[in-house]
């Protein structure tokens, strides 16, 4: 049990010599292979990371592929020394304090099990480190082993065992130190969707049953949707929006968190916002749809004027109506109780989510449909920002 705070965490790898030599060579600026910034000091990788995580909470980096999410978890655990910025653990500054230390325990995407070991030898591995007296490695191996349902594999070695069963096992052997803190870095990724499925409720039912603080990195939105209390969106080292999974689904603060949560992604158009008083109306093609009166108000409050716009409706939102927005069907995909619907609209690619019950059951590949929303589910973000305008 413990809160953890990070304020203004900074990463940066440095140049190597042979890159610094090679690059006076040439004589000119090396190829930017990656949007991270590349400054005289080096490549950064997490940039000015703020957050207050409560005790017990379950906190959710999430992002795509090089984003800094492993980076700032490896910092936590002390696996990554901190370029600037401090680290609190229960009030305690953490930046210099060896990962021992820490009171973390850390599960690895690779579940880093030592192969010649049982699993009972497994997890009892780190409290014999600690020297811990048999009697009670002996109550801490069984008891975690029972919480995760692996009692009957204590006796096998990790070879014997499935993907998911390897990793309830990595699980176990971080639960017995009863860690204040416990890192969890894409642990589900090399499993197979089904397992990852039943894997996320075990997580779920763990973190009921244990009293600990969790910080779980991954790049599957559905994972953070479902796991986390609150969502840290990452891109490039920055942090895009924090909230909790509702908030960042219906309310994102810019396009790429908009088109980042929610499967499938978020449609964008190009559209126009126009202000009349105090009434606000999106124009798609030759649709006029006035905003909700909640929209309204945020954008009267920021006092936001006419103007061209990224229009952002998600699929699930969108209904097919007579005389609405025109449309050609590229691709009709049978969901089971759903139907998604690939579509070509005012020159973008559209996803519509169609319910099979009482549809047409399949829509022939070029005929035409017609589509609509309504002003509660219609995102307005600005063409040079990015950013919503409600916000």
């Amino acid at each position: 049990m413990a809160t953890v705070q990070l304020k203004n965490i900074k990463k940066i790898y440095p140049e190597r010599e042979s890159d610094k030599k090679s690059k006076r060579k040439k004589g000119d600026e090396p190829e930017k292979k990656t949007n991270l910034q590349i400054t005289d000091e080096g490549v950064v990788a997490v940039q000015e990371f703020s957050l207050d995580i409560a005790d017990k909470e379950f906190i959710v980096l999430v992002g795509p592929s090089g984003c800094g999410k492993s980076t700032t978890l490896r910092m936590v655990a002390g696996l990554e020394e901190i370029s600037a910025g401090e680290l609190l653990i229960d009030g305690k500054v953490m930046n210099d304090v060896a990962p021992k230390d820490r009171d973390i325990a850390m599960v690895f995407q690779n579940y880093a099990l030592y192969p010649h070991m049982t699993v009972y030898e497994n997890m009892a591995f780190p409290l014999k480190l600690k020297k811990t007296p048999k009697e009670e490695i002996d109550k801490k191996v069984r008891e975690a082993a029972e919480i995760l349902d692996i009692t009957q594999y204590l006796s096998r070695k990790p070879k014997a065992l499935s993907g998911g069963q390897r990793q309830r096992v990595a699980i176990g052997r971080a639960i017995v130190r009863d860690p204040a803190v416990l890192l969890m870095d894409e642990p589900l990724s090399n499993l197979d969707a089904k397992l990852r499925n039943q894997m996320r409720a075990e997580i779920i039912k763990l973190r009921e049953r244990i009293d600990t603080t969790f910080i779980y990195v991954t790049h599957d939105q559905t994972e953070a949707m479902t796991l986390g209390d609150r969502i840290v969106i990452m891109k490039d080292g920055f942090i895009q929006q924090i909230g909790t999974p509702q908030e960042v689904f219906n309310n994102p603060r810019n396009l790429f968190v908009a088109g980042f949560i929610g499967t499938p992604q978020m449609n964008f158009f190009d559209a126009k916002l126009e202000r009349d008083g105090k009434s606000y109306f999106v124009l798609l093609g030759d649709e006029k749809v006035e905003l909700s009166a909640e929209k309204e108000a945020r954008l009267l409050e920021n006092d936001v004027p006419s103007q061209d716009i990224v229009l952002g409706v998600r699929p699930e939102h969108i209904s097919l109506t007579e005389g609405g927005i025109p449309a050609k069907v590229d691709v009709s995909e049978m969901m089971g109780s759903s139907i998604h619907l690939h579509v070509t609209s005012e020159g973008k690619d559209v996803i519509i989510i169609v319910p099979s019950e009482g549809a047409v059951s399949h829509f022939e590949m070029g005929s035409d449909v017609s589509f609509t929303f309504k002003g509660n589910v219609a995102h307005v973000f600005s063409k040079e920002t990015e950013k919503n305008l409600e916000w």
